[in-house]
């Protein structure tokens, strides 16, 4: 019997891993990573004969492998006697497929280590200088999503338009236009400041900024470079004050396409399968 861990790999900084998930990395015989993780990561922390495969997702667009595939090939490879890693991006338990993955895990009687990494919101929130709870800002944060329209009910939205609570919307770029206007229709406030943050942690990082009063004037309809994560609320206001990381004016995609990554995996196995010949 092999052994699954399932790790966070942190929100794209590959310093932001922590030394256990590396550890077991260094280890590993095979590694399923998803697309967020960054290439770095696996450079520098796999082991030299670790196999990576890559079983990212993309929601709405692109390739997207099944959880069920993804399933599968943890119980095959642990039933195989292998050390598994799963690696996630950002935290393991947050707005992930964990639960599938466990239930996999103890219906197979395999074992199995959760270890948790720094999720998009934190690691969003330090870069860009916006502390999610600062004293006189906010005594909570909520960490929510709106990756499709019926996943907030209506009642709950204007629970959110009264709070003076953070909130942080993963997985929510796509559908911005509809966060804004369910927030407004709820009555708001209109000064209210919306932070976008773009490929948080990396060096091609981006804050977009605006009140919900001017949402429709400079960011309705924008299309924001995958992961983006948003924030809403008094603290973003810190933003311009403690902002020590400077923006991108790159467009460039730090966290590649599933498709290109299996074309990149696809040149470099035919490359060995060459040079063996």
């Amino acid at each position: 019997m092999g052994k699954v861990i399932l790790a966070g790999a942190g929100c794209g900084d590959p310093e932001l891993i922590t030394v256990k998930a590396a550890r077991y990395l260094q280890q590993a015989d095979i590694v399923l990573t998803d697309r967020l993780v960054s290439q770095e990561i696996l450079d520098q922390y796999a082991g030299a004969r670790t196999e990576i495969i890559y079983v990212g997702k993309q929601c709405r667009r692109g390739f997207s492998t099944p959880q069920e595939n993804i399933n599968e090939m943890i119980k095959t490879y642990a039933l195989q006697g292998k050390l598994v890693v799963r690696l996630k991006g950002g935290d393991v338990s947050l707005f992930s497929n964990i639960l599938d993955e466990l239930l996999v895990l103890t219906e197979n009687n395999i074992p199995y280590e959760v270890i948790p990494g720094i999720t998009a919101a934190t690691g969003a929130a330090a870069y860009a200088g916006i502390p999610l709870t600062a004293r006189g800002h906010a005594t909570a944060v909520r960490f929510l999503t709106l990756y499709k329209s019926d996943v907030v009910a209506e009642s709950y939205w204007k629970e959110l338009a009264s709070t003076d609570d953070t909130l942080v919307f993963y997985m929510s770029s796509e559908t911005l236009d509809e966060v804004v206007s369910n927030l407004v229709s709820h009555q708001k406030e209109a000064s209210t400041l919306l932070a976008v943050i773009e490929q948080a942690t990396t060096p091609l990082q981006h804050v977009h900024i605006c009140s919900l009063a001017d949402y429709n004037k400079n960011m309705k309809g924008q299309r924001f470079i995958s992961p983006s994560i948003v924030i809403i609320g008094k603290v973003v206001a810190l933003h311009q004050q403690f902002a020590w990381l400077p923006n991108s004016d790159s467009r460039e995609y730090y966290f590649k396409p599933m498709g290109s990554l299996l074309q990149t995996k696809q040149t470099d196995n035919a490359k060995t399968n060459v040079s063996r010949a």
